[in-house]
Order: C-alpha cells, then structure tokens, then sequence
C-alpha cells in the first residue's frame, strides 16, 4: 500500500493501486487526489479537506493554507 501526505491536514492518505497492491493484493479504495486549483497551484488533498474547499467559489492556494491552520487547532 502506498501513502502520501495531505497538502491541507498532513495526514497519511492511502493512495490505491501502484507496485505495492500488486504483489499483495491489497483492496481498498484511494483516500485523496491531485488537484490543480484555480491559481494554477496543485496540491494532493485528501477527500476530507476537498469537502471542506469552498463551493461558491474556485480554490485558491489560500484555501488550502486556511485547510492547514484549521487542522493544528
């Protein structure tokens, strides 16, 4: 199983498929995704932080640094 780190709360996020699962066989589903965000930066979020982007508008790099914030309070 292969892991990576949310961009917004820094937590391990299962990433599916990859060398890993191939030899174990290992089901489940990925826990996150890339995203390119409206400024043109890209981050990998998980689908916590994605939900919590804001959906009246398109994200920015700021909304994923307010992401941060919020997860060391």
């Amino acid at each position: 199983m292969a892991t990576q780190r949310c961009d917004g709360c820094d937590r391990r996020t299962r990433i599916g498929g990859g060398i890993g699962d191939f030899w174990t066989f290992a089901g489940g589903s990925t826990e996150g995704m890339d995203l390119e965000l409206a400024d043109g930066s890209e981050f990998f979020l998980c689908f916590d932080c994605i939900e919590r982007l804001p959906d009246d508008r398109d994200a920015t790099r700021a909304d994923v640094d307010a992401l941060s914030s919020r997860a060391e309070e």
